[in-house]
């Protein structure tokens, strides 16, 4: 069984949005893909878009309204198309099981800051911080995740360099916003990013902020 202790780690608790469709094939392994509703305590709720290996739904009847625990990784695609964002984020599924327990949006990552991270205030004066993480995979690879933080951890995380090394508790947050288009109309879209809520010292304990 995955360790929660990873350097990168998603654990989700929710209910199918739609029915699971087609995404791309790989090495000749068909891939899906479908939208997890995660409400939040609020009662406002995540949307993360799940991609799932046909071999798992082989063992699983999904459809809308389908309560499921996910457990898998964040993932990072380019997207070259030059249709949509550059980079797409999703969740891709290491496991899959029907489950009817509350709902749970929980990520751990272990990376390192690739870009400055931006500090900035809201209007209210309350500190966020914008960050990218670079997550390296098990085989070379890594994942580019877009990270946000508030107040004190904000405030911290905005004061690192490029190359400091990150542990973080987190949740897959979704928002929606309005991207202006060339032709001068607007388009609805939905960004996807790590809500930073502890920062984790290497070891895995929690850190003082």
């Amino acid at each position: 069984m995955e360790e929660k202790r990873s350097t990168n780690f998603v654990e989700l608790c929710g209910v199918c949005a739609e029915a699971p469709a087609l995404s791309h094939e790989n090495h000749n392994e068909r891939f899906f893909t479908f939208p997890l509703y995660v409400e939040r305590l609020s009662g406002q709720a995540d949307i993360p878009r799940i991609v799932v290996p046909h071999t798992l739904l082989q063992t699983i009847d999904i459809g809308e309204g389908t309560p499921l625990r996910v457990t898998g990784q964040l993932r990072s695609f380019n997207n070259k198309s030059g249709e949509g964002r550059r980079l797409i984020i999703s969740v891709f599924a290491h496991t899959l099981e029907l489950s009817d327990a509350e709902p749970c949006n929980h990520i751990t990552l272990d990376g390192v800051l690739c870009k400055p991270p931006v500090l900035r205030r809201t209007p209210l004066g309350r500190s966020i911080c914008d960050m990218i993480l670079a997550v390296n995979r098990h085989y070379g690879r890594s994942d580019y995740l877009p990270c946000i933080a508030w107040g004190q951890v904000a405030q911290l995380v905005g004061s690192m360099d490029v190359g400091s090394r990150i542990a973080l508790d987190g949740r897959v947050q979704s928002r929606v916003y309005s991207k202006q288009l060339p032709d001068g109309t607007s388009e609805e879209r939905t960004a996807y990013e790590v809500s930073i809520m502890q920062l984790l010292s290497c070891d895995g304990g929690m850190l003082d902020v």
